[in-house]
Order: structure tokens, then sequence, then C-alpha cells
């Protein structure tokens, strides 16, 4: 019976490429530093060897993981999925490992993850909800960073990359007062950052006209198969909206669809605004207006505080405004 083959080690690869462990070492933690040419027999060696860095060992010298947790509620008709993409991406190529997980609408479930990442000693957690003070207490008791985006909380745990919600309600209820509409019907889902929106809407609205707008409210997330439930409610209204605001581009699109199914012409008839600008917003016909996210900008910015916290750098500032933009399309 024959013994269990031994695994190739950093010595093994050092050989083979005529280098010192040492250059091996600094290769596998940043391949930047070595020279090309010694990265490319390294990087040979490694391939000819079968060589597995032992990522442990580098953590505990270090004292950094390279483990980045990403926390999103849901994958489904995600406001986030684009941005995301993006930013796991970025973070595999420039070396991390990343532990996405899904949340749900649970605390508990928030927590439980929360704690699961701590227990791997990542880097930092990326999260696109917030923090209660039990886990900000947590959190802040580690070495692990909490970046939260999409948002523009007061106090930031860590840091935050995100936006005005509020400022985004009230860009809408300007821009459709612009465009002659009286009769606004919000739909609004069940979550801070949408009642946020909805409450800046609000207030300008009622700065800027007289009539009040009419209601509808849906779960999160917001889905295309919301719409035909708040389609179908809109005639126990008194009077017909103008305009349907809605919490993402899928509903949107599903109102454009029950709206067009029902005779309706969109924006003839009825206008209809979304949340995101998902591909979905620029494909759909009418194509869809919305508020755009620079999802990209997002993912720089937490790459940025990512690497300055792997560096042991402080953060000049706790809160980048990414700001947003309102894009009219045909459906308003």
């Amino acid at each position: 019976m024959t013994g269990k083959k031994q695994a190739p080690k950093l010595e093994d690869v050092a050989r083979e490429a005529d280098v010192s462990t040492a250059t091996v070492s600094r290769f596998v933690n940043n391949p930047a530093v070595v020279a090309k040419a010694t990265a490319d027999r390294i990087r040979a060696a490694i391939e000819k060897t079968g060589y597995i860095p032992n990522a442990l060992a580098g953590d505990l010298a270090s004292q950094r993981s390279r483990m980045v947790a990403v926390l999103i509620p849901h994958l489904e008709n995600s406001l986030f999925s684009d941005m995301i993409e993006r930013m796991v991406g970025e973070l595999t190529s420039s070396g991390n490992n990343v532990m996405l997980g899904l949340t749900g609408t649970s605390q508990k479930r928030t927590d439980a993850l929360v704690r699961v990442a701590l227990a791997r000693r990542v880097d930092a957690i990326v999260s696109t909800g917030p923090v209660d003070d039990d886990l900000a207490r947590l959190v802040g008791r580690t070495r692990s960073l909490w970046i939260e985006v999409w948002d523009l909380p007061d106090n930031p745990v860590g840091i935050a990359i995100g936006f005005s919600h509020q400022d985004a309600g009230r860009d809408i209820a300007r821009f459709l007062v612009s465009r002659g509409y009286r009769r606004p019907h919000l739909v609004t889902a069940d979550s801070p950052r949408s009642q946020r929106r909805k409450q800046g809407f609000l207030d300008e609205w009622m700065e800027l006209t007289s009539s009040v707008p009419t209601e509808a409210h849906v779960d999160v997330p917001t889905r295309f198969g919301h719409a035909r439930r708040v389609f179908a409610d809109l005639r126990h209204l008194e009077e017909r909206p103008d305009v349907i605001i809605c919490g993402s581009d899928h509903l949107a699109q599903g109102i454009i669809v029950e709206a067009q199914a029902a005779g309706l012409k969109v924006p003839d008839d009825l206008g209809v605004i979304g949340f995101g600008n998902n591909q979905i917003a620029g494909e759909m016909r009418p194509t869809i207006t919305s508020i755009d996210v620079d999802g990209e900008r997002i993912a720089r910015e937490v790459m940025a505080a990512i690497k300055r916290h792997q560096e042991g750098q402080d953060f000049p500032v706790r809160a980048i405004d990414v700001g947003f933009r309102l894009i009219a399309r045909e459906s308003i």
C-alpha cells in the first residue's frame, strides 16, 4: 500500500523557479511587487508543481485575511445586482476572497451572518442594509471594517458609500410637477429607504402643489408580480392617478404591462417612473424613466476603502456621497 502523496510546498516552487522562498511568498501575497520576468517564472512553477498557497499562514503573519463578506437581502429582482457583480469581480481580481450572504429581511439572520463573517476574521463587511446598535458594538470591537452601501446614515458604524434617498424623492416630485402631472400614486415598499424616498417626495410635492398623493404598499422586494394587485386596486380610488411612482424598475415594468392590457397608453393616459435604472428600464417598450445610481462608482469606492483598511490607513471622511440622476425616458 502506497503512502499518501505529499502536497507541493513553497520550497518546491522556489526550487523550480530558481528564486528564494521569500520571493515566492511576496509573489503569492502581492504579485505586483515582483518583477515581471520573475513573476512569470514563479507562476509557471506554481502551475507545474500544483502548489496551492496556504492562505491561512499568510493571514496569521499579516493579521489580514484578504477575505471580504458581502451581505445583500436577496438576489431576485435585486436593485444591487449590477453593483455587486462588479464589486465581486474587482475584489476577486485584486486577490481578495468573497463571502456572499443573503440576509433576507430578518435582523436575526443578518446578525448570524455577520457573526459568521467576523469569526472568519474578514477584513471588511460590505452591507446593503443598516446595522442595529448591538451589532454596531460587536463590529466596533473587531478589526473588520463595516461598509454600508446605497445609503448615507448620519453616524456610520464604519464608512458609508451611497446617496440621499430623501433627496431622490424630492427630485422625482420636482420632475413630475415640471411635466404637468397632478395626481401621483406612490407605490412604497416596506423598507426604511423606500420610506425616506416617499417622505422626500411628499415634502416636496406638498410644497409645490395643493393635491394629496394616493398610496399603495408592497412587500420587499418589489417585483413584477406586485403590479397586478396594485393596478387592480386603482379602481377603488375616487380619481385615477395620472402617474405611478414605483420603488423598482421591475415593478414599473409590471405596471406598464397591466396598463397596456387595460387599454391605457403609457405615457398618454398614465405615466410610470421606476427606480434603480436596471437593464430592463432601457429595454422595455416604452422605455422606463428611472433614478440611476452609479453602481460602478460605489464598487470603486468600496475597493478603495478596503485597500486603505488593509494597508492600515486612516479615513479622511466616513461618508461618501455618490449622488444619483434622474433619467427621463418614454414612460413619462
